[in-house]
């Protein structure tokens, strides 16, 4: 990994930060009470943070996959 990757993976947000700015962001839209152009920024912003979280879950994925693989492998 390059040191430009590194430092981006260092200041991208843990998917549990995600998890809980989404939720908020739910529960704020779901009180109902905010002027159209708010509850739309909300939802993109919630739109975003989905699409960072679903990346996230990919990422990991692929990792335990490659793990799994690598395991698999008989040692010579």
């Amino acid at each position: 990994m390059s040191k430009k990757q590194q430092a981006a993976a260092d200041e991208a947000p843990r998917f549990e930060v995600i998890v809980d700015e989404l939720e908020a962001l739910v529960g704020r839209l779901e009180g109902g009470d905010l002027p159209l152009e708010e509850a739309l920024a909300l939802y993109e912003r919630g739109v975003g943070l989905a699409r960072q979280g679903s990346g996230l879950l990919d990422g990991a994925e692929r990792k335990v996959e490659e793990l799994r693989r690598t395991l698999a492998e008989p040692l010579s």
